[in-house]
């Protein structure tokens, strides 16, 4: 599972035989969620409220970049790096 950001103990992370819906996931802890990229809904799992809010806070900033990486993993391609919140 490739770590695309950390940030306050958040790990965000893609793979790249994943199924659609585009979507990431995300870590915190032992919890653990699938966030869909186009809408931001938890597709499954579920994290603490303040953490998926800082997920969704940095998912909203991001959007273009998300995707960019969901084609790069759909094409076995390395995603890049995005910047977490400050």
């Amino acid at each position: 599972m490739p770590e695309i950001s950390r940030f306050y103990g958040i790990l965000i992370a893609m793979f790249w035989d994943d199924h659609n819906p585009p979507h990431f996931h995300a870590r915190y802890g032992a919890h653990r969620a699938a966030i869909e990229i186009a809408t931001l809904r938890v597709l499954d799992g579920n994290l603490p409220s303040r953490a998926l809010g800082l997920v969704i806070e940095w998912a909203s900033q991001h959007k273009e970049e998300l995707m960019s990486n969901w084609e790069e993993a759909r094409n076995s391609r390395p995603m890049r790096k995005i910047e977490p919140l400050p």
